[in-house]
């Protein structure tokens, strides 16, 4: 695979939780260390993923924001 983003986080798919267009797929990235991301049906369809297959987060941001209450 090549791509142009810098960050891709290796994993495994622990989650799909199916919505009406979109998905959750949760990624394992390391013991308690998990990343989701929410996609349409149709990418995991074409990707055809699945509990416990390996993946990629790849995150491509110009910034990251973070705060808190």
């Amino acid at each position: 695979m090549k791509i142009s983003a810098r960050n891709t986080l290796p994993g495994i798919v622990r989650r799909i939780e199916p919505g009406a267009v979109n998905a959750e797929v949760t990624l394992e990235l390391a013991p308690n260390l998990s990343i989701v991301s929410v996609i349409t049906l149709d990418a995991v369809r074409s990707l055809g993923l699945k509990v416990g297959d390996r993946a990629y987060a790849v995150i491509k941001a110009s910034s990251v924001m973070v705060g808190t209450d």
